[in-house]
């Protein structure tokens, strides 16, 4: 195995590590939820406790006295907007679209961000949109369309959830996409850090602002999936997708996320004890099949 093959080897086993912690977030969000936690209050106190963590590494880096010649003031404000959109967002919107669908189906939506990926990478960078790729944006959707029809006859508001999800996967997509560049100027780490800082400075300031969290009581239990969700599912997977991203193509990132959905519905239904049946196993089967058609095309 050459050096590239390494490369890209690595690369992909990262995003694979990525996609699975990130998978166990909709089960610590779900768990957190049945302890009297609303969206709001998770991802306020999730981002409270990942922002720490984030400053003290990007203040190590600066202690070490390292010299970013990349990082001028155009390219920082293109860290933090990428921030904004990627994280902030994104997480309000799949947050508030988690309250009113399960955990699988979130999974499954949100799961659509490689083919936005696609798109915006045939729309900014000129890559061609191939028949392949419209075979896989038919199936995927088919498979979304059968877990869809069926949730939508004991829930009402799972149109609007299905919708908010699908806005966060696309503004995913987006910071997916537009971060190549960056990092490779500047190194993941680096950019990481200042991303995730600027998203949760705007989390922070935006539940400050707009919410009053002094009657919310959070329990023993709630700080436990609070910490994981911040921890495991959101520091740890987001220094991992950005190298993943460094080494190989967004698009190859975004791809590996194609294990996201099948993780969560199996942890889903062992965890929260949510059914799994031949709807739901045909909506997997074919979503997996259209980004499995993606893959072996790259």
């Amino acid at each position: 195995m050459n050096n590239t093959q390494r490369n890209i080897f690595l690369g992909l086993l990262l995003a694979f590590l990525g996609t699975f912690l990130f998978a166990l977030k909709s089960i610590f969000i779900k768990l957190a939820y049945l302890e009297g936690l609303d969206a709001d209050s998770v991802l306020m106190l999730r981002m409270a406790i990942a922002l720490p963590i984030y400053l003290g590494i990007l203040g190590y880096i600066f202690w070490k006295k390292r010299k970013f010649k990349a990082l001028t003031k155009t390219t920082l404000l293109s860290i933090i907007g990428l921030g904004f959109i990627g994280y902030f967002l994104a997480s309000l919107l799949d947050l508030k679209g988690l309250e009113t669908i399960s955990a699988g189906l979130e999974r499954l939506t949100l799961f659509t961000y490689p083919i936005f990926t696609a798109i915006l990478g045939s729309l900014f960078f000129s890559t061609p949109l191939t028949k392949r790729i419209i075979v896989v944006l038919i199936t995927t959707y088919l498979g979304l369309w059968i877990m869809f029809n069926q949730e939508s006859v004991t829930n009402d508001n799972t149109q609007v959830g299905v919708v908010l999800v699908l806005l966060s996967a696309l503004s995913y997509a987006f910071y997916v996409l537009f971060s190549k560049n960056i990092i490779s100027k500047i190194g993941s780490v680096l950019f990481t850090a200042i991303a995730m800082s600027a998203s949760s400075l705007f989390v922070l300031f935006f539940y400050f602002i707009l919410f009053d969290f002094s009657q919310v009581i959070v329990s023993h239990n709630a700080w436990l999936w609070v910490f994981l969700l911040a921890t495991v599912s959101t520091v740890i997977p987001s220094f991992l997708i950005s190298e993943a991203i460094h080494r190989i193509s967004p698009l190859q990132t975004s791809i590996m996320g194609m294990l996201g959905p099948v993780i969560t519905i199996m942890l889903a239904m062992l965890v929260l004890a949510e059914p799994f049946g031949i709807y739901q196993f045909l909506g997997v089967s074919l979503v997996v099949l259209g980004v499995g058609l993606l893959i072996f095309k790259r």
